[in-house]
């Protein structure tokens, strides 16, 4: 181990939170300059306004590239060429989770540089956005907003979740925090994952080869699994027609899981009750996607796991884990390159 870390803050991150990287070890470096990252637009904004660097600036980010040994995200304008820039790097933390595609689309999986991933960080704020959509639903709120714009006072009858199926695809992290949301509501909870070992929460679990029995039988279908060649167009025409026309389908995982166009021709034909959709096949979908005119479908602009608590829950997983680094010990939330997860 070197008697020198140097760590870069590659994306924007409050002042408070670099303060505490700084703090873990006084072999640690940390640079920092947020004059040469771009401007949040929002509380943990990651990516930023899209900004450009003087001349004079793009040197000295340069400079602390080619210093870095470890950096927080990924660098803007400096992902395709990374191994160039940063020749040093051996560890990079991502504030995301879901980076896998991302990694095989600009070759970085083929790279010696251990990635480590938020994983766990967005669990609860998207488990509960998909219980709000279920409530949404279930209390028709599509309803409410009808007679509210029109200024009309007309009682109804709802439903209530207790009862009612959850079944979630991939129970991972999210989908155990979906699980447990579910179990709150008394529920009875289902999902589908590679082992059949039992899950906390849930009251049974599913193989792939069941994939059309669990759908069946739900009433909410969460899709919380990452995006590989496995899950990719995992709900298709198919899936999607053996699902009671009273069912809502909800997307925290990614776009690619679902065939976009056969999910519209459902909803269009009133095969589903509705849809809560924080990924799409494309971001933002065109402006001529029928999803857009839906009231039936929540769409939310790939949002739902983003809270004002996320860049102090992603240095704490990075101060632990620079901690396990100089340590010599396993980190946490280590990218397997070839599950892509």
């Amino acid at each position: 181990m070197p008697e020198r870390l140097v760590v870069l803050i590659a994306s924007p991150l409050e002042v408070e939170h670099v303060n505490r990287i700084r703090a873990v070890d006084p072999r640690i470096e940390v640079l920092h300059d947020p004059d040469l990252l771009p401007r949040p637009r929002y509380v943990s904004d990651h990516a930023g306004a899209s900004t450009t660097r003087t001349p004079a600036q793009e040197s000295r980010f340069l400079a602390m590239l080619q210093r870095a040994d470890i950096l927080f995200d990924f660098p803007a304008a400096h992902v395709r060429d990374l191994t160039v820039v940063a020749p040093r790097l051996r560890w990079l933390q991502a504030t995301s989770a879901g980076i896998g595609q991302f990694l095989q689309r600009v070759g970085l999986d083929r790279t010696d540089i251990t990635f480590t991933t938020a994983s766990g960080v967005h669990a609860r704020p998207l488990a509960d956005f998909c219980l709000m959509a279920m409530l949404m639903f279930a209390k028709n709120y599509v309803w409410m907003e009808r007679d509210k714009k029109a200024k009309r006072w007309e009682r109804y009858c709802g439903e209530e979740l207790t009862g009612k199926t959850l079944a979630i695809v991939g129970i991972g992290r999210v989908g155990q925090e979906v699980a447990r949301h579910g179990k709150r509501m008394d529920m009875r909870v289902t999902g589908m994952r590679r082992s059949d070992t039992p899950m906390p929460d849930v009251d049974r679990v599913f193989d792939r080869s069941e994939l059309h029995t669990m759908l069946r039988e739900a009433d909410f279908l969460v899709l919380a699994a990452p995006h590989t060649a496995e899950t990719e167009g995992i709900i298709g025409e198919a899936e999607l027609a053996v699902m009671k026309p009273t069912a809502v389908l909800i997307n925290i995982g990614r776009g690619a899981l679902i065939d976009e166009d056969a999910l519209i021709r459902a909803l269009q034909q009133k095969r589903l009750a509705g849809a809560a959709l924080d990924v799409f096949r494309d971001e933002p979908p065109p402006p001529g996607s029928p999803l857009w005119d839906m009231p039936n479908v929540i769409v939310s602009p790939h949002s739902a796991s983003t809270v004002t608590q996320e860049n102090a829950r992603i240095t704490e997983i990075f101060c632990e884990n620079l901690r396990r680094y100089l340590n010599g010990e396993p980190l946490r939330n280590v990218l397997d390159k070839k599950r892509l997860y």
